[in-house]
């Protein structure tokens, strides 16, 4: 099993600037690359340049540019060709299926924030000493780096990254664990219903609330954006008001990890079994399409879009892909078991008589059956109905 660990690092005034140093020789080799795919491209009968072909020239790149290129680990180094090889195998597989193309872009020298180095030991070492005295990660051409390990590092280091998040710097490790050992078998099992009233409701009518981070930051996020845009473009001042618009969606952003992390460790040490609906977010936060007006050529109706937009932020506010997604992760390292179903009509349909209409929800919150008469929160009946319909599919599968 694959692990991922993150670090703060506490470099040196010299180690951040060699740092950055390498982010932006790293960012110029991705540039170069991107620069000589294009041209060969556009002006030689269309021809795709490789990521082999492009490594191949490593070598005379380096000793040519000793100073910029040549310092630096020659893995990490292939690393960002293969980077930018993901990239475009990325596009053209957009391109394949007809989706909206999106050309690999150049990267500026604010928009470069990591280096990958592929192996332990080759550009890099990480220092795995005891918890009880001061972690190292060495890095070719930066040295020695100070390291916040807060965790131990279980497994086996396999690659390592380094990532600038504003000013400060991080490493990132991936460590094979093998098998991990399972939590005690506790016997319960649950279904779970996301939404935006409350974060999600459980088959057992239990709430958690939606924190909604984004909307109580939203104030002082527009005014840092507002102090932005009134900004010089170049001034010392506009670096400044980027640096606290990018605080602030740091923060929103780790808030609801932290949210996300702890609400799905919960459910995964006390349930054996967890069912939740199989949503598709993208196509729920999509734009509404325009409505021309058919009397009136040139002239759209109202469609919509202002209410949809509020509903979006709050679909995105929520987070509920990033939530599923820490949720199945813990669930793997535990040894639980998380199944999706299909989330059509399960706020909808009785789980006493099994009657399924729209007029069984009156309200969004308020579930009364049209057929048999009872009532519940209509959260607490759609987890109820996630929760069966899992537990189905997962005898079938087991059958």
């Amino acid at each position: 099993m694959i692990r991922t660990y993150k670090f703060l690092m506490r470099p040196t005034v010299g180690q951040a600037i060699a740092l950055g140093e390498m982010l932006r020789d790293h960012c110029s080799l991705y540039n170069g690359a991107l620069q000589e795919r294009r041209d060969a491209y556009r002006h030689v009968s269309k021809t795709s340049v490789k990521y082999r072909e492009q490594s191949a020239q490593l070598k005379d790149i380096r000793a040519y540019d000793p100073e910029r290129q040549g310092r630096w680990s020659f893995s990490s180094q292939q690393a960002t060709l293969r980077r930018l090889d993901k990239a475009f195998a990325g596009f053209f597989r957009r391109v394949q299926y007809g989706e909206r193309p999106g050309c690999p872009r150049f990267r500026g020298a604010t928009w470069f924030d990591t280096v990958d180095f592929p192996k332990d030991g080759d550009g890099c070492r990480w220092d795995s000493t005891p918890h009880d005295v001061v972690t190292r990660v060495r890095f070719q051409g930066v040295g020695h780096v100070k390291v916040n390990q807060h965790r131990a590092v279980v497994g086996d280091v396999k690659t390592i990254s380094v990532k600038r998040e504003g000013r400060k710097w991080f490493v990132v490790l991936t460590t094979d664990q093998g098998e991990p050992e399972p939590l005690p078998v506790t016997g319960r099992v649950v279904g779970i219903d996301v939404g935006i009233a409350h974060f999600l409701t459980t088959s057992g009518g239990e709430h958690v609330a939606n924190p909604r981070h984004g909307r109580k930051a939203a104030a002082r996020v527009r005014a840092a954006q507002q102090a932005l845009s009134r900004c010089r473009r170049g001034s010392k001042r506009r670096r400044k008001a980027v640096e606290r618009v990018a605080t602030l969606h740091r923060k929103v952003r780790r808030q609801r990890l932290d949210h996300a992390h702890k609400t799905a460790l919960g459910l995964v040490r006390e349930h054996d079994f967890i069912a939740h609906e199989d949503l598709k977010i993208r196509n729920m936060s999509a734009t509404p399409a325009p409505k021309p007006d058919p009397e009136t050529p040139g002239t759209f109706l109202l469609n919509g879009a202002t209410a949809k937009a509020g509903l979006n932020r709050s679909i995105a506010d929520a987070g509920w892909g990033v939530f599923l997604a820490i949720l199945n992760a813990k669930a793997e390292s535990a040894g639980r078991e998380v199944m999706a179903v299909d989330p059509r009509n399960t706020s909808r349909r009785c789980p006493e008589c099994g009657h399924t209409v729209k007029e069984n929800r009156p309200t969004q919150e308020k579930f009364h059956c049209v057929s048999c008469g009872h009532s519940a929160h209509a959260d607490a009946v759609g987890a109820l109905n996630v929760l069966r319909a899992g537990l189905v599919r997962r005898g079938a599968h087991q059958a």
